[in-house]
């Protein structure tokens, strides 16, 4: 029993519940961008070199061929149109993330900034209660 609670413990920690969401929110979000890569930037990008359609881009190693049997075998093919579009995919979400860490970073240095270089004065409190100090430490 003390594994399950254990695991219990570690599983609703704020920071596994934070991760996890991120990773749904990321799977979907690499969704859009393999759309948005396949359905509006390939096909003009396509029609620019000459109406190519990536996804459609491959090699053949081995064509199909119908055993003896009647089975149809399939073709054997190096898919590289489709890998062009990973690639894509990749540069467009390394972009998307560093505009948003580049967000982020501005945000922090700006908060950073609006900080007070020196410390505030002491209040009334902090003075009386430094004053109480140095009386308990001259007793001493």
């Amino acid at each position: 029993m003390g594994f399950f609670k254990e695991f219990k413990t570690f599983a609703m920690r704020g920071n596994v519940m934070d991760m996890a969401v991120g990773i749904i929110i990321g799977g979907a979000f690499g969704k859009i961008v393999s759309s948005f890569v396949a359905d509006v930037i390939m096909p003009p990008l396509g029609i620019l070199i000459g109406g190519v359609d990536f996804s459609n881009l491959k090699i053949t190693l081995k064509s199909a061929t119908v055993d003896a049997a009647g089975t149809t075998i399939p073709e054997v093919t190096l898919n590289y149109g489709v890998f062009i579009n990973t690639i894509v995919d990749f540069i467009i979400i390394a972009f998307a993330i560093f505009l948003m860490i580049k967000g982020i970073n501005r945000l922090q240095n700006k908060k950073e900034a609006e900080l007070p270089a020196t410390p505030p004065a002491p209040t009334k409190e902090e003075m009386l209660l430094e004053e109480i100090r140095d009386i308990l430490k001259s007793k001493n």
